[in-house]
């Protein structure tokens, strides 16, 4: 079944455009769920095999293996370094993870077991345009650079890999890219950086500029990029794309074997599995 739509996607420093459909070609069966937490808010899929959860509920951030165990944990309800008041966002690589601490208006972070590094907060600075408050979600580039989703001024914010402020993007003065209502954010190997905004994905190259943007009749909220899978979800459904493919559609992915609707927080697909975020658990699908 194929469904119009209203996409146009602009990836690559190229730039390709993608003009889709959204199709029906994939559907995943449910295999079974890994995890439990309070209300958890965010995960992330390291390419060293790991995923990392932040639960706002509790505070803390975990370490888990695919199978489901919790192999570390850090954190807790605090403003001290390693402590957080509402984790959010989390992003991670091989060697580190990054956790946005949203009450406390900073990212932490992390060795990939989980032991504390360092933090960065700019929102008592002086200067107004490397402020960011109530992180939501970041993006490390594979250079290091840090993209963060600053919600108190609509905006992205830009750091280099030592802390150093380096530019802000997507605020009101960006005319038809300005963002509204961001909520998630993912880095392409292209350093494409993609934003959720309401019923739109906004990307713009890594030096701020907007290049296209994806209409959408969905709210939409995560997003993810494992290796070059595209996932992007609704509270209610999954759409995905493979940055590799020279077929320009958008896939709304089919969901058998569930007895009710989930709310999704998150998804991402790796080895041919869908990893669906809940807030109590993730949900694993294996593609049919």
């Amino acid at each position: 079944m194929r469904i119009k739509s209203y996409f146009l996607i602009a990836f690559c420093l190229g730039i390709v455009c993608l003009q889709t459909e959204i199709i029906y070609p994939q559907v995943y069966g449910f295999s079974n769920q890994i995890g439990k937490f309070k209300e958890a808010a965010s995960f992330a899929y390291s390419p060293s095999g790991f995923i990392y959860v932040t639960d706002s509920g509790t505070n803390e951030v975990y370490k888990l293996d695919t199978l489901g165990n919790v192999l570390k944990s850090a954190g807790g309800y605090g403003w001290d370094q390693g402590l957080f008041d509402i984790p959010s966002g989390i992003s991670a690589n091989p060697l580190s993870v990054y956790v946005c601490d949203k009450n406390n208006h900073r990212i932490e972070r992390f060795d990939k077991d989980l032991n504390y590094i360092w933090l960065l907060s700019t929102h008592n600075s002086d200067t107004t345009a490397q402020r960011f408050g109530y992180p939501l979600g970041c993006a490390i580039s594979q250079q290091g650079d840090m993209y963060i989703l600053d919600s108190e001024n609509k905006r992205i914010v830009k750091f280099d890999f030592s802390g150093n402020f380096s530019l802000n993007f997507g605020g009101y003065d960006a005319g038809e890219y300005a963002l509204s209502n961001p909520q998630g954010i993912a880095i392409s190997n292209s350093n494409n950086i993609l934003v959720t905004d309401g019923k739109q994905i906004v990307i713009f190259d890594q030096y701020g500029s907007g290049t296209g943007i994806i209409k959408s009749n969905d709210e939409l909220k995560g997003i993810s990029i494992v290796f070059n899978m595209l996932t992007v979800n609704s509270d209610s459904a999954v759409y995905f794309y493979n940055l590799n493919s020279q077929d320009p559609a958008l896939s709304k992915l089919k969901l058998n074997g569930l007895d009710r609707k989930p709310e999704i927080t998150g998804s991402f697909i790796f080895n041919n599995k869908l990893y669906l975020l809940t807030k109590e658990t993730i949900l694993v699908f294996n593609k049919i």
